[in-house]
């Protein structure tokens, strides 16, 4: 599985919408996948922030050099931001 997500967010050939609702599926829910009984600490929300980034600059093909936004990366690809995503699992 981890060889055809990793196929799948490197081609170049597959629109970053499709990217995203793929990272949503797949990677976002593997991440999350333990946030329901973590306490929601800034240091965690923090780390999963950098983490997400770092994630979508590379589906993207951009580096961290390449001084692109956080926030125009995110609106290409439609993903929301992790923290809502963490609160949204605790409240669950």
């Amino acid at each position: 599985m981890k060889k055809n997500a990793f196929g799948l967010l490197c081609d170049k050939k597959i629109p970053l919408r499709r990217k995203g609702r793929v990272y949503c599926m797949v990677v976002r829910l593997a991440s999350l996948h333990g946030a329901v009984h973590w306490p929601i600490i800034k240091a965690h929300v923090h780390r999963m922030r950098v983490a997400k980034i770092r994630m979508i600059h590379w589906m993207c093909g951009h580096m961290r050099f390449d001084r692109i936004r956080n926030e125009v990366i995110r609106g290409k690809i439609g993903v929301p931001s992790i923290e809502d995503k963490m609160r949204e699992a605790r409240l669950r």
